[in-house]
């Protein structure tokens, strides 16, 4: 598991760097499939990927095998994949039951404005 901010790119014109704010785990298949397109689209100026999982939803997270496919799948895409530490806390999930290879961010929301900051476009869903 880790923890922390990502050291995302400073604003570059020139480099498009996307984050997702997803209150549900269950549009990480489709978030991927964006990413993709994005990439085949945007071709050297697609940068950083990012999803950040805020909300109840963290619930559905712990030993969900469908999940785990799907973190290794964006992960094979270069998409980073955030739990909100907020959310973690506050439905009581044990952070042993969590995916190791899952990011962790202190505060998901905080997160997604100092990423929007740093000129990435930002989206929730």
């Amino acid at each position: 598991m880790q923890f922390g901010a990502v050291q995302a790119q400073d604003s570059n014109p020139s480099i498009n760097n996307y984050a997702v704010l997803s209150k549900n785990i269950k549009q990480l298949k489709p978030i991927i499939l964006t990413a993709r397109e994005l990439a085949k689209e945007d071709g050297d100026s697609y940068g950083d990927f990012i999803v950040i999982i805020c909300g109840s939803t963290v619930q559905d997270i712990p030993n969900n095998r469908a999940f785990k496919e799907l973190l290794a799948e964006a992960q094979n895409n270069h998409i980073a994949i955030y739990a909100c530490g907020l959310s973690l806390e506050k439905f009581k999930i044990n952070i042993e039951e969590l995916p190791s290879n899952l990011k962790i961010t202190e505060n998901g929301i905080l997160f997604g404005f100092q990423l929007a900051k740093k000129g990435f476009i930002t989206l929730t869903i």
